[in-house]
């Protein structure tokens, strides 16, 4: 599982190369996820001092009275970020949000390609319409159907995306989705997710954040620890 990072002019780089380790509560279960073919955007000093964010209409897991709040920035186009949904996501899932220590949102970094913007936007429609368990049920179908072959082709089209939505949402739900979406009303909404990226100093997908402030340790006791001194106020 790895890291997408970026350049200025968004294209792609390999050559960073990091190992991410997740060592579960069993100590002899340690499972190794590898941040392989970053993508870099920009060269800016990694922002470690807390951020005040509005996390109000924004997807999340877990229970509103959670203390503490996690957020993934991600691009539907990332390979990394969909090895992240599939094994990682699960596991803050079990550790972390649903012994009621965190909430888990999502937020959308969407750099690598023209449809890494239109399935942003398509499912910001989603979870305005249709509300957050719907958005997450399309969200990881996204990740499912994401195309890591060739990242500058056009895979998330309207008629994809529509298509996929069909598969969690009846016809009457999808069509008012598709009006949102192509009203652009979900623009602002994805903008906010942008414009805090940039605000945050996120450099590559998926970053994560623990109440603000950038998680930049190597495993999931890293990440716990976190979890706990943020609920401490520390």
């Amino acid at each position: 599982m790895g890291k997408q990072t970026k350049n200025p002019n968004k294209q792609v780089n390999s050559s960073a190369k990091f190992t991410f380790w997740m060592i579960g509560l069993v100590a002899v279960c340690i499972l190794a996820f590898i941040f392989l073919g970053n993508h870099s955007k920009k060269q800016e000093e990694t922002k470690t001092t807390t951020s005040a964010i509005d996390y109000s209409n924004e997807p999340f897991l877990g229970k509103k009275t959670a203390p503490v709040s996690i957020i993934e920035f991600g691009d539907y186009k990332c390979p990394n970020c969909k090895n992240f949904s599939a094994t990682v996501v699960p596991l803050i899932q079990k550790e972390l949000i649903n012994t009621g220590k965190a909430k888990f949102y999502f937020m959308n970094d969407s750099f690598i390609n023209v449809d890494s913007e239109r399935a942003a936007k398509f499912a910001e429609a989603v979870y305005h319409e249709l509300g957050n368990d719907t958005f997450w049920k399309f969200h990881e179908l996204l990740y499912k159907k994401q195309n890591p072959k060739d990242e500058k082709v056009d895979v998330f089209t309207e008629s994809f995306l529509t298509d996929t939505l069909k598969q969690v949402a009846n016809q009457s739900d999808v069509d008012k989705v598709v009006h949102y979406f192509d009203a652009n009303k979900s623009n602002a909404a994805w903008k906010k997710d942008i414009n805090y990226a940039d605000q945050l100093g996120v450099t590559g997908t998926p970053t994560l954040f623990v109440n603000g402030k950038m998680f930049d340790g190597k495993t999931m006791d890293d990440l716990i620890k976190m979890v706990n001194q943020a609920a401490k106020g520390k």
